[in-house]
């Protein structure tokens, strides 16, 4: 069971900015954080979730406002996997998706 995923930065902020705005449009928010950690979720308890086409179109859409280069646009990768990918202000490449 996944618990959480941990991220590097070199600028805590502009990350913090960054995933502010890209995982509020999932509804994510800061949760608990310490000096090292900030931690984003949707609820309490819930580590993974799956979020629909639009939603997918969304973050992707917000990520490259913020300025995330493109890694593949929102796109059907397989015919249970919708998908888009950007990379984070420390080049991390993430991706957003619908599975089903």
């Amino acid at each position: 069971m996944l618990a959480y995923l941990t991220l590097g930065t070199n600028d805590k902020e502009k990350a913090f900015a960054f995933y502010d705005a890209v995982l509020g449009e999932m509804g994510a928010k800061r949760f608990f954080a310490n000096d090292r950690l900030q931690f984003y979720g949707v609820a309490p308890g819930q580590p993974m979730f799956a979020i629909g086409t639009e939603t997918v179109d969304r973050v992707y859409k917000k990520a490259r406002e913020m300025g995330a280069p493109c890694e593949g646009e929102p796109g059907q990768r397989l015919p249970t996997f919708y998908g888009a990918y950007f990379r984070d202000p420390d080049g991390n490449k993430i991706c957003v998706c619908k599975l089903g």
